[in-house]
């Protein structure tokens, strides 16, 4: 029997009782789907980030895969996985993201399709730092009060890549640059499967609120990120060599603490699509 434990009173759950090796039953399949969309996020223990191929299996659990754009940090037996590390090779590292802080944000948002959800694997870790924090934007938008809730319906706000990039990120590649035109959401979001409705917006790739003063969006983004990143809404995981964690990334946002740049941090992840049919349209 595969159940859950809560990682807090809200949101997010440890996954316990899975055998690794009954991915293709149905049944188990169906109840890690439904536990995803009912939690936002999952935690798996006792994964071996070194056979890439059992977390391609895992992640497909959860719809079709992504190669991602970042083409120079994929895996180079498994395309699927994108790594996340401060490792160097040479005179580069061999994963995104280096050992900084990666601000809050939506995987993907600058889409015009976004990414579901991901799968992170710890291979390496660091012995202190490096967390990654999650916050619960479905929760949050129910906890607005109803004001607020009337004074952000119906409005949109511009995602971008390069405004991520420029904080966080190394230059993209010329494949990366292609898929990063700016684009508009709304604000509140339905769940592209549930329909549930989450705040969508974030410091790392939101830059404005449109069709109102940059001075007023500027305000309203601020409110809305201090809100959503309150202590009651914010899961933080600290790594363990075997961990994995999947969110959905329609409701959850996510950042990475710093840590020692002396310490070597290897990080394996999967990008899932969204499917084809959806019950609310993106």
């Amino acid at each position: 029997m595969i159940t859950i434990r809560p990682l807090t009173p809200n949101f997010g759950g440890e996954v316990v009782g899975l055998d690794y090796s009954q991915l293709e039953d149905e049944g188990v399949t169906r109840r890690l789907e439904y536990l995803w969309l009912r939690h936002s996020l999952l935690l798996f223990r006792g994964l071996d980030a070194e056979d890439e191929e059992n977390l391609v299996r895992l992640s497909r659990v959860f719809g079709q895969l992504e190669i991602h754009g970042r083409t120079e940090y994929l895996s180079p037996k498994t395309p699927e996985l994108l790594y996340v590390s401060n490792i160097r090779k040479g005179d580069r590292a061999i994963g995104i993201l280096g050992d900084g802080e990666a601000g809050w944000h939506h995987d993907q948002s600058y889409l015009p399709r976004p990414a579901m959800g991901s799968l992170l694997a710890a291979h390496t870790v660091p012995a202190q730092g490096g967390n990654t924090s999650f916050a619960d934007m479905a929760g949050a938008y129910e906890a607005l009060p109803q004001s607020m809730k009337g004074r952000i319906e119906g409005l949109t706000a511009l995602h971008s890549y390069a405004h991520f990039n420029a904080q966080y990120s190394e230059p993209a590649n010329e494949n990366q640059r292609k898929r990063q035109t700016d684009v508009v959401h709304p604000v509140v979001r339905q769940h592209p499967l549930t329909g549930r409705k989450a705040l969508y917006v974030s410091p790392g790739v939101t830059v404005r609120i449109v069709g109102i003063p940059e001075d007023e969006s500027a305000a309203l983004l601020r409110e809305l990120h201090a809100w959503a990143t309150r202590p009651e809404f914010v899961y933080e995981h600290r790594w363990s060599i075997g961990d994995g964690v999947l969110w959905d990334n329609a409701c959850t946002i996510h950042r990475r603490e710093p840590f020692d740049p002396e310490q070597r941090r290897l990080m394996k992840r999967t990008t899932i699509r969204p499917p084809e049919s959806l019950a609310v349209p993106v």
